[in-house]
């Protein structure tokens, strides 16, 4: 019987997913009237009917617990205007909404001003996955902006509405 190959290393995997471009968001939520926050680029929708979206937290994250426990979370697409906004949550800081706009949603959430797209979710499942948790989340609120969204792609940040379309 042939040996099977082994499993890819960390930074070969790091290679394969720097390929594909994925959205920017901050996950944001309340912890005990206190906003917490990450970025996040595990993001993805489920379903529109109903609207159901998921992502994806590292469970060593400081803000995963509170989101562990909390009932409602926002997802904030981030645009072009905020890459100190991305900066700023993909940092460790014991305060990243200081001096941060941002309002409550309409169940609490923070969401982030200035962001392409905002959406306050319920949270419905809790799903371990290896060292994350994938929280599937029903959308109850969600708002749009005219503002391009900013794009991750090959190690670096991309403005999304100006990637040239094939064909």
């Amino acid at each position: 019987m042939p040996t099977l190959p082994a499993t890819p290393d960390t930074d070969l995997m790091k290679q394969v997913n720097r390929r594909f471009v994925t959205g920017v968001t901050v996950v944001t939520a309340l912890d005990d009237g206190t906003p917490k926050g990450l970025a996040v680029n595990a993001f993805a929708s489920i379903s529109l009917e109903p609207p159901t979206v998921m992502v994806c937290v590292q469970r060593s994250s400081s803000t995963h617990d509170c989101l562990f426990r909390t009932g409602h979370m926002a997802i904030n697409i981030l645009s072009t205007a905020q890459l100190d906004v991305v900066r700023r949550f993909a940092a460790k800081s014991d305060d990243k909404f200081s001096g941060l706009d941002w309002t409550h949603g309409p169940h609490g959430s923070p969401l982030i001003a200035r962001s392409a797209a905002q959406m306050e979710t319920e949270i419905r499942e809790r799903l371990q996955a290896s060292t994350h948790t994938v929280f599937i989340c029903r959308v109850v609120h969600a708002a749009v902006a005219d503002d391009a969204p900013m794009v991750y792609s090959a190690g670096g940040f991309v403005d999304g509405g100006a990637l040239p379309p094939l064909g």
